[in-house]
């Protein structure tokens, strides 16, 4: 199953490993430039297993050391080593027998942060999901589960704490100078669930009591003198482990649960069984440093970290084509954990643009690829929103065809059937089908077929009959290696509503399954029946998006209000709004490109005012709905031919037509949504901020000036408004002495703080226009730009390229050619950091045709590039062949 030589991975060609892994005790010396790594593994042959067949390791950039065969040293002429593989020959054919397998590694040269590395004196690893073999030869694949004993050496002034997974079995010193630890993990794991931490690290604790009345101790590890600023992350953690235990009955099985936030990290986090490393920007917070948005991703991380181990640590995937069964299915959780805690409506609306704005494009473009693909070059680029929310909204489909008793039950099963294994997709729907039994078989197209189902809907009212007909048809669009599309299974939410705004109930439905308000689409073509209807209703079709599609549905602008105003499921109130302003949006982009003037449509602009004013909704839910569709929104729903000048000036006019037409209306909202008293991050006060920097926003159009803007944020005493002030003041007014002094002051006060600069960078790396390019530059040479670390990439050169349309996109192609230097450059340090960010090229296919010829030629300089990673290759083929 190796991948990194760039070979093609078929799901197909899965089969079992010749030999199991009975045990694993690993030993590491530890050493900044010489690690020495003992692995001693204990084997027998599979039973039915070719006898003759050699046990083969994976590897990658190792060098062998030591090899001994039950503590022997091992003939030359038995094994075959090479940096990638380790090959050995003439083994026993049923008999246990025990290799020790010895490495030396280089921590302080280890730039890809996969495997063991060291930064900022701590040492860390990364093993997801092919790293651990970057420490020792080993079956690095998911589906080999052992126990793991570790011990850890290494000089007692600089590693003070040395962590692993599992109990700790005892520590002390070990001869002059050093010290040992050592680690007991008696769940059986795969590879890349391993974990090593040392330093010299401050710690919070706290304790937890479990639902069968153990205690476990908890630990969160930080850089010293940030104690103060884990406290959230304990909180949040202590509130995930109580939640797990009466959603879903989860009970952690360990003494023992740790947190180690580390500065240089590829991802937002790690899983790994007891000992969780963290991207210190989702552990560290505190009301001068962290806004509302960076303490809700601390608590949905928490949990989601916390909540793999029962989904994809107990419970993991038999290869990395079953992916989503640990990413999707945990990213429901934490999404369900998120609104259980703070807004269900409010939390979905956010998902739902999340998935809109990174997943819908993903889906519709050269990188597309099912939940569960059936092959890949590079597993490290599948990591992507495909699988994670995608895969959710899959789960999430599973609990609306089966109710919630049923999916409880059918949860309940799998986690009792499948305890301890590594198991597929038809594991886990397998379980839901017993309990149900109901057949599947239609609605798993959703893991096996990529791209975005579009819904088409109309409808018919016969006053006479008192019926309503709507007729419904389905298309998976083609995408990359997949041209013929069977009908998806797919789950409408609906309800009726009277032209007063009282809800209609039909007295039975025809032609589909219905029930729960849910209509269920299985045919190409479908008509349903809604019976016992007294007047011509409106429709609300995929409330609360039951069903990741997209919806083509004409309705009346009074129609969409009325639903904007009536529709008891809130998640489809916005989405009126939204498909009131799309329309307005979409023909604002065409009227700027053409040069003629931009009108915003009357119902669109009244029914948004009536929102922000509609004292009945949260402040957060009308925060969401002032939010209009963003740029790129805008982009995928004009669908090519795309000029992110237009598109920026379009929606900009309308911005300011609103502004001008509710400034009373946001002056209001301006002045009371304050949150007097002390800083609080529930999700109340959230909200409140929320709305009245929604209202600031449209405010510094409707006035023009930056006053107002200068004085919030002369006057902010949390980073969230802090936050808010900067990016109007930088943004709408970037040429102005208030933005210039705003930044400067900004990044004196916080100069110290990494997390909080990396803000300073991403702010100025968004203001739009063709000075951009010019701007990123300049900040490149700034001391504070450390090209090794990820935060402060992604920070400056990611957020430019995913999050700047008009700067990115530069109508002479610059933002493209700069991105493909850096991107060569990324490379050479960080593979999957430097694939990531491509995958911002995504669309180039949409551009207008100048903009897109560059982009293509920017492609094509990559693609010809000598010595590219798998990753960076994978990726920019990919691309390019779309």
């Amino acid at each position: 199953m190796r991948t990194d030589t760039g070979q093609v991975i078929n799901l197909a060609d899965y089969r079992p490993t010749d030999f199991v892994l009975e045990r694993v005790d690993l030993t590491f010396e530890l050493d900044p430039t010489a690690t020495k790594v003992d692995a001693r593994l204990i084997f027998h042959r599979r039973k039915g297993a070719d006898p003759k067949a050699p046990l083969v390791l994976d590897g990658d950039e190792l060098a062998l050391s030591g090899l001994l065969f039950d503590q022997t040293e091992m003939k030359a002429s038995q094994y075959t080593a090479t940096p990638d593989s380790l090959t050995i020959r003439n083994l026993p054919k049923s008999k246990p027998f025990e290799l020790t397998i010895t490495t030396i590694i280089n921590p302080e040269a280890n730039t890809k942060l996969m495997g063991l590395y060291r930064t900022n004196g701590v040492y860390c690893t990364q093993c997801e999901a092919e790293g651990f073999r970057r420490i020792t030869y080993f079956p690095d694949r998911p589906d080999v589960l052992a126990p793991y004993t570790i011990t850890i050496i290494g000089d007692k002034a600089a590693n003070p704490v040395m962590l692993s997974n599992g109990n700790f079995l005892g520590g002390a010193g070990y001869d002059e100078g050093r010290a040992f630890a050592a680690w007991f993990d008696p769940h059986p794991k795969p590879s890349y669930l391993f974990a090593l931490v040392a330093g010299d690290l401050g710690v919070v604790e706290d304790t937890f009591v479990t639902m069968s009345e153990r205690e476990v101790t908890l630990k969160i590890y930080v850089e010293h003198g940030k104690e103060a600023r884990a406290a959230y992350a304990m909180d949040a953690l202590k509130r995930s482990m109580k939640w797990d235990e009466e959603r879903f009955g989860r009970e952690y099985d360990l003494d023992i649960f740790m947190i180690v936030a580390v500065s240089d990290f590829n991802m937002g986090a790690m899983e790994n069984k007891g000992l969780n490393v963290f991207n210190d920007k989702y552990v560290l917070a505190d009301p001068e440093t962290a806004t509302d948005q960076d303490y809700a991703n601390i608590e949905a991380i928490i949990a989601h970290e916390y909540f793999h181990n029962w989904t994809g640590n107990r419970i993991t995937c038999r290869d990395w084509f079953q992916l989503c069964l640990k990413e999707g299915l945990t990213v429901y959780r934490d999404h369900e954990f998120s609104a259980d805690m703070r807004s269900r409506p409010v939390k979905r609306i956010a998902e739902v643009r999340h998935l809109k704005s990174e997943q819908f494009p993903e889906d519709g473009g050269p990188l597309a690829h099912p939940v569960r693909p059936t092959t890949y070059r590079e597993i490290n680029n599948f990591y992507t929103t495909t699988v994670y929310e995608k895969g959710s909204e899959v789960t999430r489909m599973i609990a609306t065809l089966l109710g919630k008793d049923l999916f409880k039950k059918g949860m309940d099963l799998y986690f009792d059937r499948h305890d301890g294994q590594a198991v597929t997709i038809e594991d886990f729907v397998k379980s839901f089908e017993d309990v149900s039994g109901r057949d599947l078989t239609q609605f798993s197209l959703w893991y096996h077929q990529a791209g975005t189902p579009l819904v088409t809907a109309a409808g018919a009212y016969d006053a006479a009959a008192k019926s309503f007909t709507l007729a419904l048809e389905q298309m998976v669009p083609a995408t990359p290696g997949q041209t013929d599309k069977k009908p998806m299974h797919i789950p409408l939410s609906i309800a009726l509503f009277a032209e007063d705004g009282t809800p209609l109930e039909p007295s039975s439905v025809d032609g589909a399954e219905y029930g729960d308000n849910v209509l269920h689409l299985t045919e190409r073509s479908q008509k349903a029946t809604f019976k016992g209807i007294g007047s011509r209703p409106i429709v609300s079709i995929n409330r609360s998006f039951s069903a990741p599609i997209n919806l083509h549905f004409d309705q009346s602008p009074a129609d969409l209000a009325l639903l904007a105003r009536h529709e008891t499921d809130h998640f489809a109130r916005w989405q009126a709004l939204t498909d009131l302003a799309l329309p307005t949006l979409l023909a604002a982009a065409r009227d700027a490109r053409d040069g003629k003037p931009v009108v915003a449509s009357k119902d669109f602009v009244e029914a948004l005012l009536a929102a922000a004013a509609d004292e009945t909704l949260e402040p957060a839910f009308r925060a969401q709905a002032l939010a209009l569709p963003s740029e790129s929104d805008i982009a995928r729903e004009l669908g090519g031919n795309n000029d992110p000048d237009a598109i920026h000036a379009g929606r900009s006019a309308v911005l300011q037509q609103v502004a001008d037409a509710g400034k009373s209306v946001f002056a209001s909202l301006y002045d009371s949504m304050t949150t007097p008293g002390d800083f609080s991050p529930d999700a109340r006060s959230a909200g409140r901020r929320a709305l009245r920097n929604s209202a600031l926003t449209y405010l510094s159009y409707a006035e023009n000036v930056p006053d107002r803007a200068k004085a919030a944020f002369d006057a902010a005493n949390n980073m969230t408004d802090l936050m808010q002030a900067l990016t109007i003041l930088a943004h709408r007014f970037p040429d102005s002495s208030e933005a210039a002094a705003a930044l400067s002051t900004f990044h004196d006060r916080f100069a110290g703080n990494a997390l909080v600069i990396d803000k300073w960078f991403s702010v100025q790396a968004t203001i739009p226009g063709t000075k951009a390019l010019e701007r990123v530059l300049k900040l490149m040479d700034n001391p504070q730009f450390k090209r090794s670390n990820p935060n402060r990439v992604r920070a400056l050169v990611g957020t430019f390229a995913f999050g700047n349309p008009t700067g990115f996109g530069r109508a002479d192609g610059e933002g493209y050619r700069f991105l493909a230097r850096e991107i060569l450059d990324i490379d050479t340090r960080n593979p999957q950091l430097a694939a990531r960010i491509l995958t911002s090229m995504r669309s180039w296919r949409s551009l207008e045709p100048a903009r897109a010829e560059h982009a293509r030629k920017a492609l094509t300089a990559i693609a010809k590039a000598p010595a590219l990673s798998t990753d960076v290759r994978d990726i920019v083929e990919r691309t390019l062949k779309g």
